[in-house]
């Protein structure tokens, strides 16, 4: 029997700039299983490097990489498809209908990326409850976007739950309620659903669109798995010396300190 082993190569960070657009950091995870390398979502284009640093650390190549699997279509998901010339892209059928629609413009769909996806022979659309891949289900989750996925892995030793951004990070699935969504009843069923998934199996692994990894603890509350590094290096000085600034735990400042000084 095969070992399907599970590493998030790219952890999803559940925040935003607030004068600069999106971040864009979302969860790339790499599957193995039944000499298949699997590619869950792949990442904006400040993901590349991280990316491949990530796979030739654990002995993977781009070329090695049998599939790559799109929960949605926007940009900090998607675009990286490109880079895994040997895989086949599976995606929604529904989800890469609606994004071709879209006309160009100010949203996170990108546009010539989706032509090629509509256009390219490696790829493949998927339905709601298909089996696409083995031990690998595709579960309708709109929403956040109408054809929105969601992947429930069960050939590993403890299920995983791909949300996607049908739940981005622990504040939307405990508070059922989510920021950025075409349609928010939708985005509320597709909570729902997640959380029955979730406790379908006890020790079911949830990975987040925008977060760390996460299980249910014995009083069901999610409990993360792992510990969050996120940092931005800036220069901020007059010289190249960079100031460093902790996007996870930063000290609290004084204020009150800073104003006598």
């Amino acid at each position: 029997m095969n070992m399907t082993t599970v590493d998030v190569l790219v952890q999803g960070y559940p925040g935003r700039a607030t004068h600069h657009g999106g971040l864009g950091w979302s969860t790339v995870t790499l599957v193995r299983a039944d000499g298949r390398n699997i590619l869950v979502d792949v990442g904006a284009f400040g993901a590349r490097k991280p990316i491949l640093k990530a796979l030739t650390g654990r002995g993977v190549q781009p070329a090695d990489i049998t599939d790559v699997v799109l929960t949605h279509a926007h940009y900090d998901h998607a675009v990286n498809f490109t880079l895994f010339p040997q895989a086949t892209v599976w995606i929604g059928d529904e989800e890469l209908s609606w994004a071709a629609a879209q006309p160009p413009g100010f949203n996170p769909i990108p546009e010539l990326y989706v032509r090629e996806l509509c256009a390219s022979p490696r790829v493949r659309r998927v339905r709601d409850g298909e089996t696409f891949l083995p031990g690998l289900q595709a579960i309708a989750a709109p929403g956040h976007t109408p054809g929105h996925l969601l992947f429930y892995l069960t050939d590993a030793q403890e299920p995983v739950l791909f949300t996607g951004d049908a739940a981005k990070n622990r504040a939307e699935l405990l508070s059922m309620s989510v920021a950025d969504t075409d349609d928010a009843q939708a985005s509320a069923r597709s909570l729902e659903t997640i959380w029955q998934l979730w406790k379908r199996r006890p020790g079911t692994l949830l990975v987040p669109g925008h977060d760390l990894s996460m299980r249910l603890d014995a009083d069901g509350r999610p409990v993360y798995v792992g510990e969050r590094a996120a940092e931005i290096g800036a220069w901020f000085s007059e010289t190249l010396q960079q100031t460093k600034i902790d996007l996870c735990c930063p000290p609290r400042l004084d204020f009150s300190q800073l104003a006598n000084a």
